[in-house]
């Protein structure tokens, strides 16, 4: 059922369904079948086998699975699928930055790559106001690159809760991505959780923590959008991950 609420006592009703496919990425996936099913009628197995494949990649790259989140004003969710590669204290973007952003001081990033194969659909952190929503043109380097932070095509958000705390996240386009598709505006009031864009084939997303919070992951985690905890505010453990 949309927007059921669970608690960790067992109430709420929940079941597997099968992941739907995002508007935006639907005729993608007619414009795939349209063409697999001309080489059929054509008789170009040879080509049309593959477009099926195709088809259903597209389908699945697209896919938007329902997510639950945990509601808690201490919490920070992933805003994105994919593998933590970078945690690192620096400057937040200027676009986001200043008195009225997230300041001007150092705070802990933490890079979450997206691979072709991961789910797109952006998700927002926290609650609250978006105050900005930012888009910078630029190159397409590899998003798993430092550096792409400051000179590939990407766009930022910045969301305050009525409490005055602030989160921002940028969404930066890689190798593969060519479009990063905003769902909300400067203005909009989102939940915690709620979907706010997405990006194309292959990407990154960046978060930035408030000052004085550590994430609660570790590099090379996977995050899932909407259901991982990046870190409890405030909060400065040090974690320690094994690999294996």
């Amino acid at each position: 059922m949309a927007n059921e609420i669970l608690d960790n006592r067992g109430n709420g009703l929940t079941e597997w369904r099968f992941p739907p496919v995002h508007p935006e990425g639907r005729k993608f996936a007619v414009i795939a079948g349209a063409i697999a099913l001309g080489f059929f009628l054509l008789g170009w197995n040879i080509l049309a086998w593959p477009m099926v494949g195709i088809t259903v990649w597209v389908a699945a790259f697209f896919r938007d699975p329902k997510r639950v989140t945990i509601d808690h004003p201490q919490l920070i969710t992933a805003p994105a699928d994919g593998l933590i590669t970078l945690i690192q204290e620096v400057v937040p973007p200027a676009e986001i930055a200043g008195p009225d952003g997230l300041g001007d001081d150092p705070l802990v990033r933490v890079s979450i790559f997206m691979s072709v194969f991961d789910v797109h659909i952006n998700r927002a952190p926290i609650g609250g106001t978006v105050k900005r929503v930012v888009y910078i043109p630029g190159k397409f380097l590899n998003a798993d690159l430092d550096k792409a932070s400051e000179d590939n095509e990407r766009q930022h958000f910045l969301i305050e809760r009525d409490d005055g705390m602030r989160v921002g996240f940028t969404q930066i386009a890689g190798l593969v991505a060519r479009r990063i598709v905003p769902f909300v505006k400067d203005g909009d009031v989102v939940a915690i959780g709620q979907r706010v864009g997405l990006i194309r084939f292959g990407s990154r997303v960046d978060i930035y923590l408030p000052k004085g919070t550590l994430p609660r992951v570790v590099k090379g985690q996977r995050t899932v959008a909407g259901e991982t905890v990046m870190a409890e505010i405030a909060a400065a453990p040090q974690l320690t991950g094994i690999s294996q």
